[in-house]
């Protein structure tokens, strides 16, 4: 690392020590590894992919204090699967119940924002950080360790550095729920937690038009490979109804999540419109499950 860039580093850490936990991942390795079997020849791909598999997929450990774990899913982006954590989190909460949420999409943070949150963690004494709270619900963001507009440009090994650290140390503390937002897809982020962390169950988020049902489908079949219980699919922008005619118009389509959801043996948690209020609220950080409690949204 030059000089330059160490200096830059430096003056990171400093000024937000939490930091510090997330970019002390794990080095990038400077040359290939050479894999060696018992004998003098080298492994073979076949051979050692055979030996690793022979391992079984890694033992899963409990979160500290953190009874259930949900997470919200969905196969693409922009069908409002974050809108639909935060205010499943509120809604667990409203039920008297201690929530925490956990933001684990590393590239495109939107928790803090949503819960009009900011600042950065303090460390505790047992140098865990200490989630942010608002709404009675403790949360936790990469976005609360970089600036709002900052791009996140990381490796596969950064990212998944990040999110052992954002899972793991953090001070939780005792909550009945903690409310995992995935990134969009079917990835390693999504891999690694429902290898590594025992899930209670998985929503599924998706708009009714075929090319995001068909990503729903997608990311339904790759929980039930890891054996994490699908809990349902919520189907969001359902329909738009005019504020001022009140006609109802299906823009992308009618009923789709519904038909995919009978096909897998699903049932359907919710049935979300296009509304107004909902992007509004979410975009003031007053989501509407706060705001608007008694709300038909």
């Amino acid at each position: 690392m030059c000089n330059s860039a160490r200096a830059r580093l430096h003056r990171v850490c400093e000024r937000w020590p939490a930091v510090c936990h997330i970019l002390q991942g794990p080095p990038l390795a400077t040359s290939a590894p050479k894999v060696w079997s018992s004998g003098s020849s080298v492994e073979s791909i076949q051979d050692r992919q055979k030996r690793l598999m022979a391992r079984g997929l890694p033992k899963q450990k409990v979160i500290p204090g953190v009874k259930q774990v949900i997470v919200v899913a969905s196969g693409k982006g922009g069908v409002g699967k974050s809108t639909t954590a935060v205010n499943l989190a509120l809604g667990l909460a409203a039920d008297n119940l201690v929530v925490g949420l956990l933001d684990a999409d590393v590239y495109g943070p939107s928790i803090p924002r949503m819960m009009n949150l900011r600042g950065n963690p303090e460390l505790t004494d047992s140098n865990l950080m200490r989630p942010l709270v608002n709404f009675g619900i403790v949360c936790m963001s990469m976005g609360f360790l970089v600036e709002e507009a900052a791009p996140i440009v990381w490796r596969g090994l950064m990212v998944m550095s990040a999110i052992e650290k954002l899972v793991r140390q953090v001070d939780w503390g005792h909550l009945d729920y903690l409310v995992i937002d995935l990134p969009p897809g079917t990835g390693d982020v999504q891999l690694s937690i429902s290898q590594n962390v025992p899930i209670s169950g998985a929503v599924i988020v998706s708009t009714p038009q075929d090319i995001a049902l068909l990503d729903a489908q997608r990311a339904a079949e790759m929980f039930r490979k890891v054996n994490v219980p699908v809990l349902g699919i919520v189907q969001n922008m359902s329909v738009f109804q005019c504020p001022k005619c009140k006609y109802e118009t299906h823009i992308f389509g009618a009923d789709g999540a519904k038909v995919l959801a009978t096909q897998l043996g699903l049932d359907v948690l919710g049935d979300i419109p296009l509304h107004l209020n909902i992007r509004e609220t979410s975009d003031k950080g007053q989501p509407i499950v706060v705001s608007h409690p008694d709300s038909p949204e």
